[in-house]
């Protein structure tokens, strides 16, 4: 069984002084490939070479690059150069994580938009997809998204935890939908359990979005309390479980719409 965790903050903090070996019980756990996430310019520019470091085969470890709405205060003249410059990096696979998060609203609403729509042009212009961030912005982000999809080569809603509307609408918008340990959680992700089922194959994919969101129902659980790849076989089971689907095929056509999606290299 082979998984594609397509979201990983490996640049956190509480990663810095084991991230190889991070990586290396994801690989024992049969996570194949993940993608680094990066959520600022700072960001994205260590997650590049922490690929670069920890992967010399340049077939495992890949990248997003992107200013989250948390930092969009941060956007400034330099940023949108710099950002352009690692998209171009090969081992930089999509833009993001971008979007709008209206729950915490750490940056101001207007400058988390103008944010999100010069991260758009990019990736149209460069013709990556999008890894995006949404909380309590439904209709607002699709409809800055609506002037953009036509020309976007795809779009994925990282963590999805949304209600049966958004989901489906953002379905209809032919986005794929990224889901975590949040399914696992009996105090706030049982209303997803009889939504997944509605999400088509080859528009799903797997992610642990770690450190964050250890999988509850996870046994045993580890000490510190922290999330990591190799426990994203826990999402997988979760999800399997509502869906009607065995954990084989499940793992089998999350992971072909993840290598799809991000354009990565097939394993020899």
């Amino acid at each position: 069984m082979q998984l594609i965790d397509i979201g990983v903050n490996l640049t956190n903090p509480s990663f810095a002084q084991n991230a190889a070996d991070i990586v290396e019980r994801a690989k024992a756990a049969g996570v194949v490939q993940m993608l680094v996430t990066g959520t600022s310019v700072e960001g994205s520019e260590q997650g590049l070479e922490l690929c670069r470091r920890l992967d010399q085969t340049g077939r495992y470890l890949f990248a997003t690059t992107g200013i989250h709405p948390h930092s969009a205060s941060d956007w400034n003249a330099d940023s949108e150069r710099q950002l352009r410059a690692l998209l171009r990096e090969p081992e930089v696979k999509a833009v993001g994580e971008c979007g709008l998060d209206f729950n915490r609203d750490f940056s101001p609403r207007p400058q988390q938009e103008k944010v999100l729509e010069h991260q758009l042009a990019l990736a149209v212009e460069l013709q990556l997809p999008v890894f995006l961030h949404e909380r309590d912005a439904n209709e607002r982000l699709l409809a800055i998204l609506k002037d953009y999809r036509d020309h976007l080569k795809g779009a994925v809603v990282h963590c999805f935890t949304g209600e049966r509307k958004a989901l489906f609408s953002y379905l209809d918008m032919d986005l794929h939908i990224g889901i975590t340990g949040w399914i696992c959680d009996e105090r706030r992700g049982t209303h997803l359990h009889p939504l997944v089922a509605s999400i088509p194959r080859g528009r799903l994919m797997l992610e642990s979005d770690a450190p964050y969101l250890l999988p509850r129902s996870l046994r045993p659980k580890p000490k510190n309390g922290r999330n990591e790849p190799a426990y994203l076989g826990e999402v997988l089971r979760e999800l399997a479980l509502h869906r009607g689907e065995t954990e084989d095929d499940l793992a089998a056509h999350s992971t072909a719409c993840s290598r799809l999606f991000f354009d990565l290299p097939g394993l020899s």
